[in-house]
């Protein structure tokens, strides 16, 4: 899907941060194979959107990145409603 490119880039540069700690970017990681390597592109949007929502909690997270996974959720959610109504 190619409007999931912006969304798989801005997650790669987020995994690669150091400042971000390992067990986000692992989460993110994680996140990122749900929505490249699913049949069914709402449950892997619906499973990223879950893994991302649970790391912008995490109290360790730098304030930049937990911007940034914020802004990931909204285009998430709004390429979800977009594949629902299809």
């Amino acid at each position: 899907m190619r409007k999931l490119k912006p969304v798989t880039d801005l997650l790669d540069s987020l995994i690669d941060d150091s400042a971000v700690p390992r067990n986000v970017r692992l989460t993110l990681a994680d996140a990122k194979k749900k929505l490249t390597e699913g049949d069914d592109p709402v449950a892997g949007m619906s499973g990223a959107i879950y893994d991302l929502d649970a790391v912008s909690n995490d109290i360790n997270l730098p304030m930049h990145a937990r911007t940034l996974i914020w802004n990931l959720l909204s285009e998430l959610e709004s390429l979800k409603e977009e594949q629902i109504k299809k």
